[in-house]
């Protein structure tokens, strides 16, 4: 998002996190309720267009938006949207990408109010390695005519009563609402956005073997340095890297690994 939407943003989750932070809402029916109001105006473009249209006026739109939402979810989520639909968007799709957003924050703070956040970011980076690797479950996730149904069963077939509640709502959402996302950039977004939730920075560490806890410690402690925020690891083991670590921290790689200074080399005697 860019110029008004990523301000209009920045003002929504202000005032999710005073909503969560102040009051007795229960977070999980919150999430529950703004994933409803994505689904529907994900579907119904011409109703985002008129929520989003600069036309009209703030109160106009949030008075609409009340009137729709009215008796269809609590007060709480109404407010939240019929603030999101004053301030001014830049692209009616900016405000279905934000609501999903509020829903799944949503359902991370109630994660971290029950203390089981970390828990939760651990377990969407497995989830997504175990679907690297296994093209089998990929391709029943992402099977365009398999029903959002039959997806969601296999989800809690595999998930349900092994991963943490909080889990298993992301990822069936993330699969039976793709919303024209791949899955893994589905879940490499809750990753971050679960990170955010602390104001901590995602770095995944490929390695030999695993490392000890001495050397996690070592590590996030040299990135949280480098980069000037406290940083979450997620901790892959790769065989083929032969030793060394590779650290990725969004778009940028810090290779030490031994095939990599072995590719380079024989780059050098290629040259």
């Amino acid at each position: 998002m860019n110029g008004a939407s990523r301000e209009a943003l920045a003002a929504a989750r202000e005032s999710l996190d005073a909503l969560t932070d102040n009051t007795p809402v229960d977070a999980t029916k919150l999430a529950d309720e703004l994933a409803a109001v994505t689904a529907l105006l994900d579907r119904e473009v011409s109703l985002r267009r008129v929520l989003t249209d600069p036309a009209q006026s703030g109160e106009a739109k949030a008075a609409l938006a009340q009137r729709l939402l009215s008796g269809q979810v609590g007060g709480e989520t109404a407010d939240l949207v019929s603030g999101m639909v004053r301030s001014r968007w830049s692209r009616s799709r900016d405000l279905v990408d934000a609501t999903e957003e509020l829903a799944n924050t949503a359902d991370l703070t109630a994660a971290q109010k029950a203390g089981t956040l970390d828990g939760v970011e651990d377990e969407l980076f497995r989830f997504g390695r175990i679907v690297s690797s296994s093209t089998e479950l990929r391709s029943a996730l992402t099977d365009k005519a398999a029903t959002a149904t039959a997806k969601g069963t296999l989800l809690r077939s595999l998930l349900g009563g092994k991963a943490h509640a909080t889990t298993e709502r992301l990822v069936v959402r993330l699969v039976t609402q793709p919303r024209g996302r791949s899955l893994e950039a589905g879940l490499e977004s809750l990753s971050k956005l679960a990170a955010a939730r602390r104001d901590r920075m995602v770095a995944v560490v490929t390695s030999a073997v695993p490392l000890s806890d001495r050397q996690k410690q070592r590590l996030g402690a040299a990135l949280a340095k480098l980069y000037g925020r406290e940083m979450h690891l997620n901790l892959d083991v790769d065989p083929s890297v032969l030793g060394g670590i590779s650290v990725r921290v969004g778009d940028e790689v810090i290779d030490g690994t031994v095939a990599e200074r072995l590719g380079e080399a024989t780059r050098r005697l290629a040259g």
